[in-house]
């Protein structure tokens, strides 16, 4: 004889205001996030960064006379074309973009290319400029 015989066949108490919609008691057993926020972690990791080139003496001195040239002719709101270098906020390493624009300032103290859409790149990022405006100073590309 069972310990429950003096209950088990009395009417439920339950009515059906008091049940539950098949969504909400599927609700019930959804999976659980325990590990909330670690897809975003391993996406992070897993994107990639560059490193910073290093230039040679011979490219940092072509680029060095290349600034030096474009703060003399500035006047003529020379258009260049560069590459240079984006620290990345979140880890090492950085990425290389591309930037097209008519130069409007050569700022030495803050060592800032400042061109006329207001675009402000750090002269020490640039890994390499060229345009038009060069080709006429020297046709044969030694500056």
């Amino acid at each position: 004889m069972s310990n429950y015989n003096d209950i088990i066949n009395l009417p439920a108490h339950v009515t059906k205001k008091h049940r539950l919609s098949l969504y909400d008691r599927a609700a019930q057993f959804a999976p659980f996030a325990a590990l909330t926020g670690f897809g975003a972690v391993i996406n992070e990791t897993s994107r990639l960064t560059d490193t910073k080139p290093e230039l040679n003496d011979d490219t940092a001195r072509l680029l060095n006379e290349r600034i030096h040239l474009l703060e003399k002719n500035i006047k003529l709101k020379p258009e260049v074309e560069l590459m240079y270098f984006v620290p990345d906020s979140k880890k090492s390493g950085g990425s290389i973009q591309k930037f097209q624009g008519r130069l409007r300032r050569v700022d030495e103290f803050d060592r800032l290319l400042i061109f006329t859409d207001k675009s402000r790149i750090a002269i020490d990022d640039v890994i390499f400029i060229q345009g038009d405006f060069f080709k006429d100073i020297a046709p044969d590309n030694t500056i």
